[in-house]
């Protein structure tokens, strides 16, 4: 029996650090596990604060949703996981500018702890190819 669903992986974008798809595609939709600023070269978290953190994190989105054969155009639905919400505004203009002009659905929430100890974490939901 064939898999309901497909699996993406892309040496662009770090490979999972746990058990878990970089992005999984079923029924139209791909869903994209969280992407945290790792250097997919190094698989390092990025140099910097805030905003190289959230610049790295958004090229690995990127990434894997072109991997995935879908595009930032078809992103519908975005969370964003911060370590501190003081950081919202340098994160969102950012993430405005990346995706511009673009504006998929959103959440954005403050955790006390990300993986790796990173300060932003984001997963989406696109519609694929």
């Amino acid at each position: 029996m064939s898999a309901a669903y497909t699996t993406t992986a892309t040496p662009n974008a770090p490979s999972a650090i746990g058990p878990y798809s970089q992005a999984i595609t079923a029924n139209g939709f791909t869903f994209l596990s969280g992407c945290i600023p790792l250097d997919p070269a190094t698989m390092k978290v990025v140099d910097g604060g805030i905003e190289e953190q959230t610049t790295q994190v958004l090229k690995n989105l990127t990434a894997v949703v072109e991997a995935s054969g879908s595009d930032l155009s078809k992103v519908v639905k975005v969370t964003v996981f911060l370590q501190s919400l003081g950081d919202f505004a340098k994160v969102n203009a950012l993430y405005a500018a990346h995706f511009e002009p673009y504006k998929p659905a959103r959440s954005c929430v403050e955790v006390a702890k990300l993986p790796l100890g990173v300060l932003v974490e984001i997963e989406a939901i696109a519609i694929s190819k």
